[in-house]
């Protein structure tokens, strides 16, 4: 499922009265909802922000899985990055693409 700015009838961030933590609820034109946790959105925001500052990452993959030792405070279940190869940055396959199109 791909879900455009379009199809979004609106997006809410709030603490619930009564909560500690965000949570975020996409509300979409057909009225599906879509509520997340903050630790959802926080591992989305995280994936996002790598990804797009990255000089090389086109791509990751975050997980979920049960810790067995955790740090105080946080969840048991978490969404942590799989090992993964640095792939060809965008730019470097562009200029290589540009370079054998001049080599023709």
């Amino acid at each position: 499922m791909i879900i455009s700015n379009e199809e979004v009838r609106e997006l809410t961030a709030e603490i619930p009265e009564g909560h500690m933590h965000v949570r975020t609820t996409l509300v979409l034109q057909d009225g599906k909802e879509f509520t997340f946790q903050e630790a959802t959105v926080a591992s989305l925001v995280r994936a996002y922000v790598t990804v797009k500052t990255h000089p090389q990452l086109t791509r990751i993959r975050l997980s979920g899985r049960k810790l067995t030792t955790k740090k105080d405070g946080y969840a048991e279940w978490q969404l942590l990055e799989k090992k993964q190869k640095i792939t060809e940055s965008r730019c470097d396959e562009m200029a290589r693409v540009s370079e054998m199109a001049g080599q023709e």
